[in-house]
């Protein structure tokens, strides 16, 4: 069962916006660096956005720079991926994951919690 749990996702024109929620059970994500990763039809996960466990930190690939924004409400224990202006390539089953390391945004093989996904679909 993943103690990660991904909502939000769904279908949205070109051009529109929608906001993934990312929550935990089970431990508290505030002592966790999050990053959300997507992955398309035939294609390796990747990883878009990270951010630190005090939120003071964020990155972005250059992918989604200019249009998704990373957030985190640690009251609320959810991670927040706000997306805008988005595109048909958009299209993927997004993922959060909870890890950490001393360097940031952690490695791929540094997340040790991983949620079941999301599927976003950018299509008019």
């Amino acid at each position: 069962q993943s103690q990660l749990v991904e909502s939000g996702g769904g279908l949205v024109q070109p051009g529109g916006s929608l906001r993934l929620s990312c929550t935990a059970s089970q431990f508290t994500l505030d002592d966790y660096d999050v990053g959300w990763f997507r992955q398309a039809p035939g294609q390796e996960r990747e990883g878009i956005s990270a951010i630190s466990r005090n939120g003071g930190r964020t990155h972005y690939d250059d992918s989604v720079r200019g249009r998704f924004t990373i957030s985190r409400n640690n009251a609320k224990n959810t991670i927040y991926l706000q997306m805008n202006s988005l595109k048909p390539e958009d299209t993927a089953i997004y993922y959060c994951a909870a890890g950490g390391s001393i360097l940031f945004p952690p490695g791929f093989d540094e997340y040790d919690y991983w949620g079941q996904g999301t599927q976003v679909t950018v299509s008019s």
